[in-house]
């Protein structure tokens, strides 16, 4: 959906320096993140800018992700600046690439109602010259990347927020039926591409999604070629929807694929360690919802560093969306995303004079869980305590000892009985619950408060 970003700001710099000395480095030994999606039986991808695919960017992009989407190079206004004039120069390298990687692409975007060339905007078209231009444009790219293309999205953003058609140059020149007609053209250019409508806020279950529902539905009665639908998931910390799993389940039961197409969660700057972990959260509750659903086949950051992302420029004072930061330094974001996948999260070492909380589950049946927090010092003490954190998959607290817990939404606050609030140096504290949760029962970071 967005641009990425090419510029990078001194302020941002010395944010991206300062995260990468708090974060932990990535070792060579860390299972890639293709690896672990691969064992899940799904595809993690992230958007890129051709013109950067070398280097150390070129290197995570390569190693890291089985799945690549051109951030900018397919859309009209880029492929076909002037009419009857294409520029195929870095949609062919990001394909060039991803091959030379045994990566796949997924092709975006072929409608869309920005980053359209101005001959085209400013035009004056009768229906059938409109509609001439658009089948045209799908048969011409669609066609060039023939057996090249994993998965189209087709039509990039058809709704608006009350689930009714957003007004486009195509939805006023040709009708609700610009969808249809582009999914069949695209089909008959690649018979073997996955198609996909593409749209944003519409990972939860609210009336846009149920639009987009609806046209799902109306499209397979109709025998219209439709494989899968596209998540956006440009999403905000701590604001994951709690029925994104079962938005994604409704739509893998009309038979269609699912796909987290464009995910990044942006964050009030500056970044800070709370923050972070929050981040680290909300990644881990994403991936686990794709990961419970067969049909979720996908998941693609939108932009793996922070230098390469659109928000800042979007959305002024946010940033930090990506799981790299500027410097390439994984964030731990990163590790949510390897969580969820099945990897193992590094725990780095406490700093010196310091106390820290450590989360485990040490039993789990059917919906049910039993769960335990360990509060250890080295270097210093504590007085009394507070454990804070956010579960990620919707878990719910239903009984805790040796300590007092409180749990308002995902956010989960247990403080010191009246006989374990002292914790020497050297020493510990451990306190345990009993919990709910389905689907999913990702591990969250723990926070002394």
């Amino acid at each position: 959906m967005r641009s990425l970003r090419t510029g990078l700001s001194l302020a941002s710099l010395v944010t991206g320096l300062a995260l990468l000395l708090a974060a932990p480095a990535a070792h060579a030994a860390d299972t890639p993140l293709r690896d672990l999606a691969a064992a899940k039986g799904k595809v993690i991808g992230t958007a890129v800018t051709g013109s950067k695919l070398t280097g150390a960017y070129g290197d995570i992009a390569g190693a890291q992700f089985s799945s690549l989407t051109p951030g900018n190079a397919m859309k009209w206004g880029t492929v076909e600046p002037a009419q009857g004039t294409f520029d195929w120069t870095e949609a062919d390298q990001i394909v060039a690439f991803a091959q030379a990687h045994n990566q796949q692409v997924r092709g975006h975007t072929l409608v869309w109602h920005n980053q359209n060339p101005s001959w085209l905007t400013n035009g004056s078209w009768t229906p059938a010259q409109l509609s001439g231009l658009l089948q045209n444009h799908i048969s011409t790219e669609v066609g060039r990347y023939k057996g090249k293309i994993a998965s189209w999205d087709v039509v990039n953003e058809p709704f608006n927020e009350d689930g009714t058609y957003r007004p486009t140059l195509w939805y006023d020149g040709l009708g609700a039926d610009y969808i249809a007609n582009a999914l069949t053209w695209a089909h008959a250019a690649d018979p073997a591409a996955k198609l996909y409508i593409n749209d944003y806020n519409v990972e939860g279950v609210n009336a846009k999604s149920t639009a987009l529902y609806n046209l799902v539905k109306s499209l397979k009665a109709r025998g219209v070629p439709i494989d899968g639908v596209g998540l956006q998931a440009h999403l905000i910390l701590g604001q994951v929807p709690s029925t994104l799993q079962q938005n994604i389940q409704r739509f893998a039961d009309l038979g269609v694929d699912v796909a987290i197409t464009e995910l990044d969660i942006r964050m009030a700057l500056p970044a800070d360690s709370a923050k972070l972990a929050q981040q680290k959260a909300d990644f881990t509750s994403v991936v686990a919802a794709c990961v419970a659903v067969t049909r979720c086949v996908n998941v693609t950051v939108w932009g793996f560093t922070d230098s390469d992302s659109w928000v800042p420029g979007t959305f002024p004072g946010y940033g930090a969306a990506t799981p790299y930061d500027e410097n390439y330094a994984p964030k731990p974001a990163y590790y949510g995303i390897s969580g969820a996948l099945g990897g193992t999260t590094p725990t780095p070492p406490p700093p010196a004079g310091a106390c820290q909380a450590a989360y485990s589950v040490t039993s789990q049946w059917n919906t049910g869980f039993t769960g335990q927090v360990t509060i250890s010092c080295s270097g210093a003490s504590l007085s009394s305590w507070k454990a804070n954190w956010t579960f990620g998959a919707g878990q719910q607290i239903t009984q805790a000892w040796n300590a007092t817990c409180t749990q308002s939404g995902t956010v989960v606050s247990c403080a010191n009985a009246s006989y374990n609030g002292s914790v020497p140096d050297g020493g510990s504290v451990t306190f345990g619950f009993n919990g709910s949760w389905s689907g999913s029962n990702p591990v969250p970071v723990v926070t002394l408060g």
